[in-house]
């Protein structure tokens, strides 16, 4: 039956189906007849027998029989009740008919659904590992041929795309470099520069900057396949580094910090777990009102590390909380080009989580602030006892999987 198309699956199935409802539907109907047309013979019998001129009996016979209003109400009667009992016989066939139908057709379709169940999983993040199961129905399989094509297709488009943003990068920053330094020199080596000069050199370097921030970004974004992470890191230390980092621009903008939660330990790359809390913490602090505060607060739930960054500024649109992740949106495009903001904050925030086992997304956003969350697997380091080695096993709890380390 495995072997058999979903044609002949339907088919044979259908056959199959009404085959037994027809043969239910003709047993219970002659069952039904017969047993009203006994009692119309039951019935007529108490007429007697029929006593001939000469003084014979003979068996019964209608035509021989004056009509009566008992002889037309008993065959009426048995006419209604034998109608009646067919249609209740044929709606109890057909409902039960149409139940089975939906319960073999649904074993039918299953592998269908295993199909749109797997394809659902299918995103631009995981197009290089995740692949559909081809042993299925004849038919199917010839789409998930096809399907998998396409999905390493895609997965060469993406990773040549990606190449390509960085290999530009690479080449784009070196000439922006030297000309931000050439700009930066150009007004101590020409004192006597006119004001509208200064001015116009000031704004070029201005766009510069921008463009070395991009850049930069760029070459981040394009490099993270390639960074291990497999570094023990206690989050707090790294929090706390990252509030002295990010302390001068607080401060021009009177922005406090503070941290609350647990000390939790995790394993990844230190690098980029500490640029996503950067560009979490910078975040919160550019499009904070001054005066305001953030907070990070880490906590362990359900085997996982989850971690709060919550501001008191202008807050996120709800029809935004999606589109904030993705390259190069910004909510306010005139009020991130004056703070300096390219759009690649926070979709590098998104792709760091997922390269770890995470995921980030707006867990509440208002006038009175934001809140953004995200969630990184617990690692919890286990001794190994049973070769008696001086290591440790850090057993990541989601996936459990386990990592050596001394």
């Amino acid at each position: 039956m495995k072997k058999l198309s979903l044609q002949w699956r339907i088919t044979l199935m259908t056959v199959l189906l009404t085959g037994v409802t027809c043969i239910s539907m003709n047993l219970l109907l002659c069952s039904s007849g017969v047993y009203y047309m006994d009692s119309i013979a039951d019935s007529l019998q108490d007429y007697g027998p029929i006593v001939l001129e000469d003084g014979e009996t003979a068996s019964f016979d209608p035509q021989l029989v004056p009509s009566g209003e008992g002889l037309t109400i008993v065959v009426s009667g048995a006419q209604a009740r034998f109608r009646t009992t067919n249609w209740y016989i044929t709606a109890a066939i057909a409902l039960l008919g149409g139940m089975l139908a939906y319960f073999v057709s649904g074993r039918a379709l299953r592998p269908l659904r295993r199909f749109a169940q797997q394809a659902e999983q299918v995103e631009t993040s995981n197009l290089s590992e995740i692949r559909l199961d081809e042993e299925t129905l004849p038919e199917l399989r010839s789409l998930t041929h096809a399907l998998n094509e396409m999905l390493e297709r895609l997965s060469r488009g993406f990773d040549a795309q990606r190449q390509f943003v960085g290999n530009a990068a690479h080449e784009l920053r070196t000439p922006l470099t030297l000309l931000q330094t050439q700009l930066e020199l150009f007004p101590d080596e020409h004192p006597d520069i006119l004001p509208e000069s200064a001015a116009f050199l000031a704004s070029l370097q201005d766009e510069v900057q921008r463009l070395s921030r991009l850049t930069h970004a760029l070459l981040d974004m394009s490099d993270l396949q390639s960074v291990p992470r497999d570094d023990v890191i206690l989050l707090s230390p790294m929090i706390d580094e990252v509030f002295a980092d990010l302390a001068p621009l607080a401060e021009r903008n009177g922005i406090s910090f503070s941290r609350e939660g647990e000390d939790v330990t995790v394993v990844g790359s230190d690098m980029l777990l500490c640029r996503m809390f950067f560009n979490l913490v910078e975040n919160a602090v550019k499009y904070n009102h001054p005066g305001g505060t953030v907070k990070v607060d880490v906590q362990q739930r359900d085997g996982q590390v989850v971690i709060h960054v919550a501001d008191t500024g202008r807050g996120i649109p709800q029809e935004f909380w999606q589109s904030i992740f993705q390259p190069f949106f910004r909510v306010d495009k005139s009020l991130s080009r004056e703070l300096g903001g390219a759009g690649l904050g926070l979709p590098l925030v998104w792709e760091i989580a997922r390269l770890h086992g995470g995921r980030v997304w707006v867990e509440e956003s208002n006038d009175s602030g934001s809140v953004l969350a995200v969630t990184l697997p617990l690692f919890a380091p286990i001794t190994d006892t049973v070769r008696g080695e001086n290591s440790i096993l850090y057993k990541l709890s989601d996936h459990g999987q386990t990592k050596r380390g001394t």
